[in-house]
């Protein structure tokens, strides 16, 4: 009996020393926040206008779990720059952008209580431009090889891949490659429908450098700008 007194003290003096609880910690990582508006592959309508070349838009989202400030990221797709806010207690943001110019645009969940961050999906939309009728598609986004890659050569070939988009669904009409070892590619095949190049032929030890023209069915153009990749 005295064994058996002694066996449950230890026990109770681990358990209240150090001992594992049995109640888990409170999580503080934020998670992705949901985007609003403006909406994926849209033409933003809703800004004021500043002048004759800028209006203010309104951005929002969705209140993300854990997340107690955010930063917002807006890239102008024609000259590929990048302007932030940060440090954004709120779920909306108002900035002043070029009219009748393509943007993406993302959030990131941050929290004081985590060094984790959560970024959301990122939407492309068209800042509307005064009297605008027919808007370009939006350039194309490049998804293999990404910038900078080191690709290997299965057979001395790659595939070149990538997306394009338009504020009006079906208005695609082709794409042209441009594909070279010079930092200003040569075109290399045009008017092409697919969103992928098969059996491009390249060699080891070589920096390559390529983009996408993207035309639709009113004429208009978009310029993906120059990605490269290395072959191994």
């Amino acid at each position: 009996m005295r064994r058996a007194i002694l066996s449950v003290s230890v026990i109770l003096m681990l358990f209240g020393c150090g001992g594992k609880s049995s109640t888990s910690p409170t999580n503080t990582v934020p998670v992705a926040a949901v985007l609003s508006a403006p909406a994926q592959n849209s033409i933003c309508i809703t800004g004021t206008s500043v002048s004759s070349t800028e209006s203010s838009v309104t951005f929002t989202w969705a209140a993300a779990t854990n997340a107690d400030n955010y930063e917002l990221y807006i890239k102008n797709l024609i000259t590929a720059t990048t302007a932030t806010q940060a440090n954004i207690t709120a779920t909306t943001a108002t900035v002043t952008l070029l009219k009748g110019t393509p943007y993406s645009w993302y959030v990131v969940s941050k929290s004081s209580k985590s060094t984790t961050t959560a970024q959301s999906n990122i939407y492309k939309f068209y800042n509307a431009g005064d009297g605008v009728v027919s808007y370009a598609p939006f350039p194309a986004t490049i998804v293999a090889p990404t910038f900078a890659q080191n690709v290997t050569a299965a057979a001395g070939t790659i595939t070149l891949t990538w997306t394009g988009t338009s504020v009006n669904t079906g208005t695609i009409a082709s794409y042209d490659v441009y594909f070279g070892t010079s930092a200003n590619p040569p075109v290399y095949v045009t008017a092409i429908t697919s969103s992928f190049l098969n059996s491009v032929v390249v060699t080891s030890k070589t920096t390559y450098y390529w983009k996408i023209i993207t035309h639709d069915i009113a004429g208009n153009t978009s310029d993906s700008g120059v990605y490269q990749f290395t072959v191994n």
